[in-house]
């Protein structure tokens, strides 16, 4: 499973490498920040971190369909469940942040395969599966990569 092994792997040494300096092209997170807001999506995405349901069946089903495409978010998406102004990090040292978000990682993928069959709720999508919430993760993840000027790669 590539995008499992991306998020595993390149996507944290990517982080660790990526300046921390750097402006974002959107969005008001600096890169600490996004470090952060992706350990609150795998934490979310391991039913650690519960959000009700902001849609209808029908509004959750089209957006269903858009995050299994490969179309990337657009920039700026808003998001209701996040405050206007990005939240201080609760780590001091952006290391301890992805050591943070590489165990939250690893969380997300133990609650799976203590039950491959398990479905968590996600507030906009619906009730995702493991493939499905990696997939999820994987876009999202490339979503704040691209907002710190790197290029999803072409297959």
């Amino acid at each position: 499973m590539k995008k499992l092994e991306f998020l595993r792997g390149e996507y944290l040494q990517i982080l660790a490498d990526l300046d921390p300096n750097t402006l974002p092209l959107f969005g008001k997170m600096n890169v600490h920040q996004m470090i952060e807001h992706m350990s609150y999506a795998f934490r979310q995405a391991s039913g650690l971190i519960p959000l009700d349901s902001l849609n209808d069946a029908d509004t959750t089903e089209k957006m269903y369909r858009f995050m299994m495409s490969d179309k990337p978010f657009r920039d700026n998406t808003p998001n209701p469940y996040l405050p206007d102004h990005p939240e201080p990090t609760v780590q001091k040292e952006i290391s301890l942040s992805i050591e943070v978000l590489k165990m939250d990682i690893e969380h997300f993928v133990a609650t799976f395969e203590a039950d491959q069959g398990r479905r968590i709720p996600n507030p906009f999508f619906g009730n995702l599966n493991f493939e499905e919430w990696i997939h999820l993760l994987h876009k999202h993840a490339w979503h704040h990569l691209r907002q710190f000027g790197m290029n999803i790669p072409q297959n």
